[in-house]
């Protein structure tokens, strides 16, 4: 069965109505997955369909479980229907509300909520069922790759050795607490009222909080003003060098590790391309500048 086909056949099992029809024509966004917002009975819901490969990329068991501990902290939308064989989800679309990049991800408003929201969940003491490995998912991901047939750029193996070196001796004292791992500005949500949520769990695990803070500054390319901005709001005073160092280290690794995501995605067919390309090329401007020198800032690296 097709996965619309499916997706079909769970809406009319869950809202009990054979006439539903999976509407499509309200796209919602997404990368991963695909979001679409339908009225069903006089309520809007964002209905998920999973993208494809997700299957063998992501852990629906452990998004599932994470996925209820959030929303039992009130930092996620309620989910109405999650099936953790396909990925298919439904939950209630948050009413007159914008992810933070429809607004700005530099405002000052938009980094403390998104600020105080992380540091919510990294200090909620709420464990998540798995930990988050950059190094393992990448490892996931590249034999997928070499399952598909594919290849990867020529300097690939060079280049991620030197990043396998560099975070090997930069990435100190780290913690793990449970962390959403994919922090972009498009899984922020505010509604009329102010309140920020965040969505998208597929990728959660117990991590360093770093590596959230790295993604959001990362995403959204913040400007050297509101990475000041951000760092101080979340550490409470300006992060040591050592932390400095983390942060671009996990700069670092996302680039790399979502290329090679992307990269599955085109070896299915999708059209990645453009954005793999992308993450290499400012990957490769990264390490080679940051081999240089280790103070190579911040705001450097979220240029391409």
């Amino acid at each position: 069965m097709k996965m619309e086909e499916l997706v079909q056949k769970k809406l009319r099992l869950v809202f009990n109505d054979d006439n539903i029809i999976f509407d499509k024509s309200r796209f919602a966004g997404g990368l991963t997955n695909y979001n679409y917002i339908m009225n069903i009975k006089g309520i809007e819901y964002v209905i998920r369909q999973p993208g494809g490969m997700t299957d063998l990329m992501i852990d629906r068991k452990n998004e599932k479980i994470n996925n209820t501990i959030v929303s039992e902290l009130g930092l996620n939308s309620k989910c109405i229907y999650f099936d953790e064989v396909s990925g298919i989800k439904f939950s209630e679309y948050i009413k007159n509300s914008n992810n933070i990049a429809q607004t700005d991800p530099c405002s000052r408003t938009n980094i403390k909520a998104v600020s105080n929201l992380m540091k919510k969940i990294h200090t909620s003491q709420k464990d998540f069922h798995n930990v988050f490995d950059w190094q393992v998912e990448l490892n996931k991901y590249e034999q997928i790759i070499r399952n598909l047939k594919g290849s990867f750029f020529f300097d690939y193996d060079e280049l991620k050795n030197k990043l396998i070196d560099f975070t090997g001796k930069n990435i100190k004292n780290t913690m793990l607490v449970p962390c959403h791992n994919d922090t972009v500005p498009e899984n922020f949500i505010v509604d009329d009222n102010g309140k920020i949520y965040l969505i998208d769990w597929e990728y959660s695990g117990m991590n360093d909080p770093s590596w959230d803070v790295a993604s959001y500054i990362l995403e959204s390319r913040l400007d050297e003003e509101a990475i000041s901005y951000l760092l101080f709001n979340y550490y409470g005073q300006f992060p040591s060098s050592f932390e400095i160092l983390k942060i671009k280290g996990y700069m670092l690794a996302q680039d790399l590790l979502w290329m090679v995501w992307a990269m599955i995605r085109h070896y299915n067919g999708d059209d990645f391309l453009d954005y793999c390309c992308f993450r290499y090329e400012r990957f490769k401007k990264n390490i080679k500048e940051i081999m240089l020198s280790p103070d190579y800032p911040i705001a450097e690296m979220v240029k391409n």
